[in-house]
């Protein structure tokens, strides 16, 4: 079935031109302030807009870097983590995560994620840590914008002094509890992807924590290990951000929870309208935890999954899957000793998850039309 009518209308999955046309001479006031000052790596801009994370996230802290990949790496770096030690965190993931376990020489260990929230599963956690004793860090994920369960997670880690790691790259401004995602474990690490709630227009990333000796040694490990110029106590990497990434994030900053708030209206919307088509559609629920979710992506659930983003697409509704090939699947970690079956959950997702569009921009027509042609679909 082709759903061709009078209402057809093209929906991307993001519209970024949308969100700049709002801000456009602001952003432009603060490029042409950075290009005059041509200091474009760190500066006063870093710090002024580390300054207003660290405030936005109520940490002590906030270190910026070059993208959220690297605020992974650097976090277990800064933690000390290294070649036989193993990292548990989840294989339903963006690559980032995992990959950053096995740069620093560590080995990745998986637990499966919970299907309602597409989160660390702690009673599965808590099974494989006790298979695993050398595990030294956990790296639970935010994924979506939805924070895990921080308080198992902190139940089965705090005991066997293990660290933990906040991967809060998809969750700026999520709350677990009234805590911002990224300050209930020892680090927390943020990307500003241009897809991001937040986005620059280029990579960039940061980490927050309550902690001020790793504060300080992140500070040096995103700069070669150095505090003084040609004096390196560490083996770090080179991951500074750019004054421009910086100059631009804090003119968007100040709009961020208006944008969080559209994208949490948009879901609702889409809650209800599925809630009422009568077909094998699941929709994130909300307050998980009690959460506050901030839909980086809106993901359901859908049979047929494959079929159906063929047919959006064809009506050029714009979609994406977040992941089709879980972590412990994937070629380069075969080594590891993961097959197919392992990790069902995780597995599942990845045949059955579906983005769809949730910027702030949309309009309750365009939510409207979306539902309508996924019911088509499955008429």
């Amino acid at each position: 079935m082709n759903l061709r009518t009078a209402e057809q209308r093209k929906i991307p999955l993001l519209d970024l031109k949308a969100q700049h046309r709002t801000i456009r001479d602001q952003v432009l006031a603060a490029l042409t302030r950075v290009t005059e000052s041509q200091q474009f790596i760190l500066g006063e801009e870093v710090s002024a807009l580390e300054a207003e994370i660290a405030a936005y996230c109520g940490a002590k802290y906030a270190i910026g870097c070059g993208s959220g990949s690297d605020a992974l790496l650097l976090a277990l770096m800064a933690l000390g983590i290294g070649p036989g030690d193993q990292v548990l965190t989840t294989p339903y993931t963006f690559f980032a995560t995992v990959s950053a376990i096995s740069r620093v020489g560590a080995a990745p260990v998986f637990a499966d994620v919970k299907p309602d929230t597409f989160n660390l599963d702690p009673d599965h956690a808590s099974r494989v840590l006790s298979a695993n004793p050398k595990v030294r860090a956990m790296i639970p994920v935010h994924l979506f914008g939805a924070c895990a369960d921080m308080d198992s997670i902190q139940a089965l880690a705090r005991p066997k002094g293990i660290s933990i790691v906040e991967d809060a790259a998809q969750a700026l401004g999520a709350e677990y509890k009234r805590r911002r995602a990224g300050t209930i474990g020892d680090l927390g690490c943020l990307s500003f992807f241009p897809s991001k709630n937040l986005g620059a227009f280029g990579d960039a990333g940061m980490l927050i924590t309550d902690d001020g000796a790793l504060a300080e040694r992140l500070m040096a490990l995103r700069v070669h290990g150095a505090h003084k110029k040609y004096r390196h106590e560490w083996v770090g990497i080179n991951s500074r951000l750019d004054a421009i990434q910086a100059a631009v994030l804090r003119v968007k900053l100040p709009y961020l929870d208006f944008w969080t708030e559209r994208r949490r209206q948009n879901a609702d919307l889409y809650r209800r309208f599925i809630s009422d088509l009568d077909i094998p559609v699941h929709a994130p629920q909300a307050n998980t935890y009690q959460t506050r979710h901030i839909y980086n992506q809106f993901v359901i659930r859908a049979e047929r999954r494959n079929e159906l983003r063929a047919y959006l697409n064809a009506q050029e509704i714009g979609t994406e899957i977040y992941y089709p090939v879980p972590m412990h699947l994937q070629k380069c970690f075969a080594g590891l000793g993961y097959k197919a079956g392992d990790f069902p959950v995780s597995e599942r997702l990845a045949n059955e998850s579906l983005a769809l569009p949730i910027y702030p921009e949309l309009q309750l027509d365009d939510i409207e039309y979306i539902c309508r042609t996924v019911k088509a679909f499955y008429s």
